[in-house]
């Protein structure tokens, strides 16, 4: 099962147990040039397959793309593939930008 954080929850989160936590950006490179939410990892959806090894299973992860329905196709192959611990960050990087951080730009 893969749960769903909202913005808000997920930066506290981050806030209060950095150790625990990777941020899983899924995008493609073009949207993480124009946005990023920082630190975080970048495997693109269709690279996560090849780059398994990449992605630590002893952390907690918060998946993330632009709205939130390509980070959770992805947590749900990361589930079937093994992976404990998996959310998606609720309404992805526009909605981080809306609740948490106005400073990461919005785009289309």
């Amino acid at each position: 099962m893969v749960a769903s954080l909202t913005p808000e929850a997920a930066a506290q989160l981050l806030k209060d147990h950095p150790q625990e936590y990777v941020l899983l950006d899924v995008r493609e490179p073009d949207e993480r040039e124009v946005a990023a939410i920082e630190p975080s990892l970048h495997i693109p959806m269709n690279d996560v397959p090849t780059r398994l090894a990449e992605i630590p299973k002893d952390k907690k992860l918060i998946l993330y793309c632009h709205h939130g329905s390509r980070s959770m196709m992805v947590a749900g192959y990361l589930h079937g593939a093994g992976y404990p611990s998996l959310s998606n960050l609720d309404g992805g990087i526009d909605a981080w930008s809306r609740k948490v951080d106005p400073s990461i730009p919005r785009y289309s």
